[in-house]
C-alpha cells in the first residue's frame, strides 16, 4: 500500500486554499476575471512558500473546460490531469538539469504548436536562475513575444541570478515567507482531518523548526508522525528536533542575573545529557534576551511574550538585571553562535559564550536596575570613571605578594598601572622602597583604546541612598537652572540619565517634583526609570521625593540636554578658534590656502 507523503496531499488545489500569499492570489485572480492575462509570470520566494502550487494552479483557470476563471471547477479532465501530473499542455521543465541552450531551442520550436487538449499551453519553468547565459538569450526573444497560446510561468528562488532583460519581461510575485501563526493553523487542520491526536506545543515546535518554509513544516509534521507513534507530545517532538526546553533557558537566564557559576555550569551539565544543538540554545537565549528587553523599554509590546514558568522568569531577570546588561549578553549570545565553529568543541564555545556573560558588564555605576529579591545582581561599581561604554571584566583580589603565612598584608591594586600602596614595615623588617615601574610602549592604535590610570588615591565610596551628611547642605531647587545644576550632580548613566536630560522643569513643592517630557519622549517615562530617578534626587534633597509629569511640554531651550549641546558647542568653537591661531595652522590658510575640514575639531576633554 503506498502512502502519500503530506506535502502532496494536501497540495492546495485552489486559490482559495493557499496559505499566505493573499497579495498574488488577488492578483492573479483579477487579471483572470477580466482576461487581462500577461504572456510571462515570474514567482519569487524561499523554498516551499507555493511558487510551483500557484503555477499549476494558474494552469487549471486557463485550460478548466467550464471556461477561463479564478475558480477552475477541478472536477474536469483538464483539472485532474493537471492535478495528478499528467496534462500534455502542462510543460514542467526543471531548469537545473535542463540548462543549455539546446534544451531551450526545443522547448521555443515546440511553442510553435498549438495545443493538444486544452486552450492554452502552459510553460512552467522551476529553477529559471540555473539556466546558462546562452540559453537565456535563446529564451529572450520567444519569451518577449510567445504565440499567443502560450504562457511562460516562471519560478525561482534566487531572482538577483536573473538578467535583467528576463526581469523586464515578466510580471514578478514575490511570494512571502510564512510567519508560525500561519504553519501552525495548517498543521492543526491537516491532523485534525488525518485524526492524530496532538498536543499544542509540539505543533509550535514545528512550526518554528519550518522557518517559513509550509512545505518543511510538514515534511518534519511526516518525521514527527514516525517518531512518536502517531501520537503528537511536545517532548518527543523536542527530542526529535533536538530543542530546548524554555525551563532550560530560563534557568541559564537565572543562573546568569545571579552571578551563580556554579549553577550555570550545572544547568550546562544537565543540558548536555540532551546532546542538543549547541548554536540553537544561543539562538533560543538571545530570542529569550530580546522578550525581556521588550519588557523593560517597550512593556506595552511584550504581553504574553513568554510561556507558562518561562514568562514569570523572564519577568523576574527584567526587573533584576540593567538594561545596558541586557544589550551586552545578546551581543554576546549572537557573536557565540557565530563563533562556534571556531571553537575546539561545541561545547566548549557555548560554555565559553555563557562565561564571558559571566565575566563582564557595562563599566557603569549609576542607573543600574535594583537587585531583585530574589538575589538578582546590581551592575558592580567603577572603580575609576569609564573612558567608555564598553564591558568591563569584574575585578578579582590580587594574590598575596609575600606569601607569608599567618596575618598576610596585600598590597590593594585598584586598576591596572596603579601604583602599589605599600604597607608600611613593622619592626622586624627593613623599609623596602618601591621601585618605579615602566610604563610599556603602546603601539599607537593601542594606546587610544586603552584606559586612562585611575588616581592615586582610593576609589570614592558608592553612594548612599541615605540623606547626605548634615555638613552637605542640600541643593536648592526653585528654577530650571537649578534642575540642571542637580542633575549634573547626580552623575546618572544609561537610560534613566537620557530621562533626567530631557525633562523640563516644572516646580518642587513639598516633596513633590513635577516634571514635562515631549511626546517624543515619552518612551523614557517607564515606571522603573522614573522609580530610579526619585531615589537618586531622594539622596542628594535629604527627604523622599515624588515626580510627576505635567501635560504642558517641556522648555526646550532649559532642559539638561540642551545646555549639554550648547557648551559642547561653545567647547568646539573654543577648541577651532585655539586651533586656527596656532602660528603654524597659521602659515598653511595664510601661504598655501589650506582649509580645515568642517566639523573636524574636537576638544581634547570630548574624546
Amino acid at each position: 500500500m503506498s502512502y502519500l507523503v503530506l506535502a502532496r496531499k494536501w497540495r492546495p488545489k485552489r486559490f482559495a486554499e493557499l496559505v499566505g500569499q493573499e497579495h498574488v492570489v488577488r492578483a492573479l485572480s483579477n487579471a483572470l476575471d477580466t482576461g487581462r492575462v500577461h504572456h510571462a509570470f515570474l514567482f519569487t520566494g524561499t523554498r516551499g512558500v507555493g511558487k510551483t502550487t500557484i503555477a499549476r494552479i494558474f494552469a487549471k483557470s486557463l485550460n478548466c473546460e467550464t471556461g477561463t476563471g479564478a475558480e477552475p471547477c477541478g472536477t474536469c479532465s483538464a483539472c485532474t490531469e493537471i492535478d495528478a501530473g499528467r496534462f500534455v499542455d502542462l510543460l514542467e521543465i526543471d531548469a537545473a538539469s535542463h540548462t543549455g541552450v539546446d534544451n531551450i531551442r526545443e522547448l521555443i520550436d515546440n511553442a510553435q504548436y498549438m495545443p493538444s487538449r486544452g486552450r492554452t499551453k502552459v510553460y512552467l519553468i522551476d529553477e529559471v536562475h540555473m539556466l546558462s547565459k546562452p540559453a537565456f538569450n535563446a529564451l529572450l526573444k520567444t519569451l518577449e513575444e510567445p504565440p499567443e497560446h502560450v504562457k511562460f510561468l516562471l519560478a525561482t528562488t534566487d531572482p538577483d541570478k536573473l538578467p535583467v532583460t528576463v526581469l523586464s519581461r515578466c510580471l514578478q510575485f514575490n511570494l512571502k515567507r510564512l510567519d508560525e501563526a500561519q504553519i501552525h493553523g495548517q498543521m492543526a487542520r491537516i491532523l485534525q482531518a488525518e485524526d492524530i491526536a496532538f498536543e499544542d506545543g509540539a505543533i509550535v515546535q514545528l512550526a518554528h523548526a519550518a522557518d517559513g518554509s509550509l512545505r518543511d513544516g510538514l515534511s518534519l509534521l511526516d518525521q514527527a508522525i514516525a517518531y512518536t507513534g502517531g501520537r503528537l507530545e511536545s517532548a518527543l517532538v523536542g527530542d526529535m528536533l533536538g530543542t530546548v526546553d524554555r525551563a532550560q533557558v530560563a534557568a541559564l537566564l537565572d543562573a546568569l542575573a545571579a552571578g551563580d557559576g556554579e549553577a550555570l555550569m550545572g544547568t550546562v551539565e544537565t543540558l548536555s545529557t540532551f546532546s542538543p544543538d549547541y548554536g540553537a540554545v544561543l539562538e533560543a537565549l538571545a530570542a529569550a534576551l530580546h522578550r525581556i528587553q521588550l519588557r523593560q523599554l517597550v512593556p506595552q509590546l511584550a504581553g504574553g511574550a513568554g510561556r507558562g514558568g518561562s514568562e514569570h522568569s523572564e519577568a523576574a531577570v527584567a526587573e533584576a538585571v540593567d538594561p545596558t546588561l541586557v544589550q551586552l549578553w545578546y551581543q554576546m549570545a549572537v557573536n557565540g553562535r557565530r563563533d562556534l565553529a571556531l571553537a575546539p568543541s561545541a561545547r566548549v564555545g557555548f560554555e565559553m559564550s555563557l562565561l564571558r556573560m559571566l565575566a563582564f558588564e557595562p563599566d557603569a555605576d549609576a542607573g543600574a536596575a535594583p537587585a531583585a529579591a530574589g538575589g538578582g545582581r546590581p551592575a558592580a561599581p567603577s572603580a575609576r570613571p569609564p573612558a567608555t561604554d564598553g564591558p568591563a571584566p569584574r575585578r578579582r583580589a590580587p594574590p598575596n605578594p609575600l606569601g607569608q603565612s599567618g596575618e598576610a598584608r596585600v598590597a590593594e591594586v585598584d586598576a591596572p598601572g596603579d601604583p602599589v600602596h605599600a604597607p608600611e614595615p613593622t619592626a622586624h623588617e627593613a623599609p623596602v622602597r618601591p621601585q618605579p615601574q615602566a610604563r610599556p610602549q603602546l603601539h599607537p592604535q593601542a594606546a587610544a583604546c586603552a584606559p586612562e590610570p585611575a588616581p592615586s588615591q582610593p576609589p570614592p565610596p558608592a553612594r548612599d541612598p541615605a540623606p547626605p551628611a548634615a555638613d552637605a547642605a542640600a541643593p536648592a531647587l526653585a528654577t530650571a537652572a537649578d534642575w540642571v545644576a542637580l542633575v549634573r550632580r547626580l552623575g546618572l548613566r544609561g537610560p534613566v540619565a537620557m530621562l533626567a536630560e530631557h525633562a523640563g522643569f516644572v516646580g518642587f513643592d513639598g516633596g513633590q517634583l513635577t516634571l514635562a517630557l515631549s511626546p517624543s519622549d515619552g518612551h523614557l517615562r517607564s515606571d522603573r526609570l522614573v522609580d530610579q530617578l526619585a531615589g537618586a534626587v531622594a539622596a542628594v534633597l535629604g527627604g523622599p521625593v515624588q515626580v510627576r509629569f505635567g501635560e504642558q511640554a517641556p522648555d526646550a531651550e532649559h532642559t539638561v540636554h540642551a545646555h549639554n549641546q550648547r557648551e559642547a558647542h561653545t567647547r568646539r568653537s573654543e577648541a577651532e578658534a585655539g586651533f586656527l591661531a596656532d602660528p603654524v595652522v597659521s602659515r598653511l590658510v595664510r601661504e598655501h590656502g589650506a582649509s580645515v575640514v568642517p566639523d573636524s575639531i574636537r576638544p581634547i576633554e570630548d574624546q
